[in-house]
């Protein structure tokens, strides 16, 4: 995937889990900030920030969260990001993290 190919994926893909996070974030009590190219949620209680970020050199999604980095690499026959230790796509991944967080399952 060159550069312009993955920038686009990168931000189809930030985009679309910004308005899922914005939807879902007064329901579960958090707030998502897409700024920069970087997308953040935040959260009161119990407090916590997260980052989803793409790196372009690399051609990967980097997500921050509960301590840990996480790379997720385009799959194309899924057309998502992916990460590969556990098969996760981005919103999956996002989803299940958040539930960790807040304690009770969260569906995006």
């Amino acid at each position: 995937m060159d550069e312009q190919e993955f920038r686009r994926q990168a931000d189809q893909a930030l985009d679309q889990l910004f308005r899922k996070l914005t939807s879902a974030g007064d329901q579960y009590g958090f707030e998502a900030d897409f700024n920069a190219g970087a997308l953040t949620i935040e959260f009161d209680e119990p407090p916590g920030k997260f980052v989803v970020s793409p790196n372009t050199p690399v051609r990967q999604i980097w997500v921050s969260a509960h301590s840990r980095s996480f790379k997720l690499d385009w799959d194309a026959v899924r057309a998502a990001f992916v990460y590969p230790e556990t098969g996760d796509t981005l919103l999956d991944m996002i989803a299940s993290a958040i539930s960790k967080q807040l304690g009770e399952e969260v569906r995006l």
